[in-house]
């Protein structure tokens, strides 16, 4: 560029330059992203810990557990009901679990409350009968996560799933009014590949399934595995027995050959899962 005095002084064009500083700053923080979204990840990868038997090496070493039966309980209410008919007993033992991070977890020195709250037990007298306890939040994208390791260390021949599951009554959709006497009730769905009746009421449409039973139901149907799942609809939040109790004609009628409930489990063990200072209805909440 030329001065009135005819003198040439060279151009910079800051725009240029900004730019380019622009750039590599925004490479950088590109980076950084990209290292936060790959940490974040591998922290909400659902990772399954085995314990070690006598009697059977644990999955990573076989890559696969005998199951002839898995047993869901998702939610309070359903895994309640596993732990004060069924697991107070001494013939069951945890053989693992499933550690879960996401956005409900809480971390507590160092540790997460919510690693043990995903449970698997195994029936000592028939070892390929096993039961999961699932009370943790799993996030949308951990469900099929979680389904695809589950069920990758589980055999698939002759395996029957049955899945017993909460849902609060104000999800439930019909054009029938239900009054508070018929509440709680049970509504199933089942794959294809079963072949037994499950004695119950069809779920409704426009009523679906969701969270994990969906995910599990979705795998089951798509690799010809007979399952089915009894949703429980109930207006109680926390566990309470009439809840508790609903599962029992769908347990007795899907399980009574190969699981003996508890005919009369003690008042102390209900205790444990019961709360009765809390009020049960969420019509209060």
């Amino acid at each position: 560029m030329a001065t009135f005095f005819g003198e040439v002084v060279p151009v910079f064009s800051r725009a240029v330059g900004d730019c380019d500083e622009d750039r590599d700053d925004g490479d950088d923080d590109d980076d950084e992203d990209e290292a936060i979204l790959r940490e974040l990840e591998e922290k909400r990868e659902v990772r399954l810990e085995w314990y070690p038997t006598d009697t059977q090496p644990t999955p990573s070493e076989s890559n696969v557990i005998q199951c002839s039966d898995f047993i869901i309980a998702v939610d309070r209410n359903a895994a309640s009901f596993l732990s004060v008919y069924v697991l107070n007993s001494p013939s069951w033992k945890a053989i693992g679990q499933a550690v879960v991070w996401n956005e409900r977890s809480r971390d507590v020195g160092g540790h997460t409350c919510d690693e043990q709250t995903c449970v698997f037990y195994q029936q000592n007298a028939d070892p390929s009968v096993v039961i999961c306890l699932i009370t943790c939040y799993l996030a949308e994208d951990q469900q099929f996560q979680w389904t695809e390791k589950v069920f990758g260390c589980l055999s698939q021949r002759g395996l029957s799933v049955t899945v017993l599951a909460d849902c609060p009554m104000a999800d439930y959709k019909s054009l029938d009014y239900k009054g508070s006497s018929s509440v709680p009730f049970l509504r199933c769905l089942q794959t294809g590949a079963s072949e037994t009746p499950p004695g119950f009421p069809l779920l409704e449409q426009p009523n679906i399934v969701t969270g994990v039973p969906a995910a599990v139901l979705s795998h089951c149907q798509l690799h010809h595995i007979p399952a089915v799942v009894y949703q429980c609809f109930s207006d109680v939040i926390s566990p309470d027995t009439i809840t508790m109790e609903t599962y029992k004609p769908a347990f007795t009628h899907s399980l009574a050959k190969l699981i003996k409930l508890d005919p009369l489990p003690s008042a102390d063990i209900i205790r444990k899962f019961v709360k009765t200072s809390e009020i049960q209805s969420n019509i209060y909440i």
